[in-house]
């Protein structure tokens, strides 16, 4: 996504993250209302700071009411770090092995002793010879790693679970689902059909396979696909993702396609000229090997580029006002009044073209500061319009926290979200400019082996969010302050 919004407004506003944490907490109650859950909290300057698990975060103090200690939070309270993007969400299917639970319950015991994997167990299983007890094994061992986003380690263990049991639906469903959440939709497809031919009553079956279908750009099967796992069982979330299909297959049922070396062109004829076209596509293709020589990867499958009028593009995507594009797996692009490429559609083409890159090498784990951020950077954008009054946010202490801004922009308001991308864009120009792109690279790669995202930051540039926004304060005022 990028922002079309230039006017930027500093103003006092509260920023929170809702996370995931043990039994055990310090509740902190914020003036709104809302209040967070954290392992333990401590005053510093003008912020609070708190932990949950190995993360540290920080809130303005003055957004504070009370910190009450031995608060229990609630059982539905969702990960900050979650998959709060406009694309196809964060999923897990919920069919399980077809062994009684009773002989699951023993053999996670073996595998997952104290809730950690132990490899020795699973060793010990495969030299007992028994293909389907191993393959259960291997499948919760994946199962475990997919549920903390582990996908390295995750697709490795499902991928020793089908060695042993190729027709289990329950290991070929997570491991289609683990594909299409890694970028690999089309790889994801055969894994997805084989589960439904054997499972062909299974809700969860149908549901991974519309996934897969979707983000392989087949939309009309998707949708058949959904309808039948609707049938089967009601779902909120399967249905909005219909209804998005759905949306999208009737503005685009008259469009044209064309293909190059790394996309698929769609487009309602009268709206584009075949000149604008040619550029679109020459223009991607030369964006398309900048990247892959700037960020040292390039996305597996073919990459739809759907060409939309302004009010079709708003339409389809249910984007805000502020957004000038979108990239949810596919290049959604307004070029309404348009005639040839220009230099800013150039730049926005570059932008959400890297998102593309940038996930796959996070394996779509990418927090949304810095995916936005390097998206900004290989633009290029420049800081040099708002970096004084950006260095005098972080001067006094009144920028946003990286760790509100992991997840989606698109809750932001267009002053909010100009913010926020202006904030991404200096932590990356930070980044660069100290350490170099290689160190981003670096960062992508550990957050797709499963790293957290101060975890991934520490391994490499040494800093927790809280010293990178002291950091990036630094670079700004000595770059420019007065």
């Amino acid at each position: 996504m990028r922002a079309s919004v230039i006017i930027l407004l500093f103003g006092s506003i509260s920023w929170f993250p809702i996370t995931a944490v043990p039994a055990s907490a310090e509740v902190i109650h914020l003036n709104n209302g809302r209040t967070i859950w954290a392992d333990h909290t401590r005053e510093n300057g003008a912020h609070l700071e708190y932990d949950i698990g190995d993360n540290s975060y920080a809130i303005l103090k003055s957004t504070v009411d009370h910190v009450e200690a031995g608060g229990v939070p609630p059982a539905s309270v969702s990960p900050a770090n979650g998959q709060d993007r406009h694309d196809v969400p964060a999923f897990a299917p919920t069919g399980n092995l077809k062994d009684d639970q009773k002989s699951i319950s023993e053999l996670t015991d073996k595998v997952l002793p104290g809730g950690a994997i132990d490899a020795n167990a699973l060793e010990d299983l495969e030299h007992q010879g028994n293909a389907s007890r191993t393959a259960a094994a291997y499948y919760l061992a994946g199962k475990h790693e997919f549920d903390r986003q582990n996908f390295s380690k995750s697709r490795s263990y499902f991928e020793t679970a089908l060695r042993y049991d190729p027709d289990n639906p329950a290991i070929l469903n997570y491991y289609a689902a683990l594909l299409v959440r890694t970028g690999s939709a089309a790889e994801a497809l055969p894994y997805a059909e084989h589960a439904v031919r054997l499972a062909p009553d299974s809700p969860d079956a149908r549901t991974v396979l519309g996934y897969a279908q979707f983000a392989s750009d087949r939309n009309r099967d998707a949708i058949r696909t959904w309808k039948l796992s609707l049938q089967l069982r009601p779902d909120a979330t399967v249905q909005r993702l219909l209804a998005k299909a759905e949306r999208e297959a009737s503005v685009e049922a008259d469009y044209s396609q064309r293909e190059s070396s790394h996309f698929t062109l769609r487009y309602e004829g009268k709206q584009t000229s075949e000149s604008l076209r040619g550029q679109l596509i020459a223009t991607l293709e030369s964006e398309y090997d900048d990247l892959v020589r700037e960020l040292g990867i390039s996305p597996r499958s073919s990459i739809a580029v759907i060409l939309y009028t302004d009010q079709t593009f708003f339409d389809v995507t249910q984007a805000p006002s502020w957004s000038g594009a979108v990239n949810d797996g596919k290049l959604r692009i307004p070029v309404q009044g348009l005639s040839s490429v220009t230099p800013e559609l150039a730049r926005v083409l570059k932008h959400e073209l890297a998102h593309s890159f940038i996930n796959q090498l996070s394996a779509g784990r990418c927090p949304q500061w810095l995916n936005e951020g390097i998206a900004q950077a290989v633009e290029p954008k420049s800081l040099s319009a708002n970096g004084h009054r950006l260095a005098d946010l972080f001067r006094s202490e009144h920028e946003i926290p990286f760790n509100a801004m992991e997840g989606s922009f698109m809750r932001f308001s267009g002053t909010e979200a100009v913010l926020a991308y202006d904030e991404s864009l200096a932590a990356v120009q930070y980044i660069n400019d100290t350490y170099g792109m290689s160190d981003l690279q670096r960062i992508l790669a550990r957050l797709g082996q499963g790293s957290s995202t101060e975890a991934a930051l520490r391994e490499t540039i040494h800093s927790d969010y809280r010293q990178l926004e002291q950091e990036v304060g630094k670079y700004l005022v000595g770059k420019y302050g007065n």
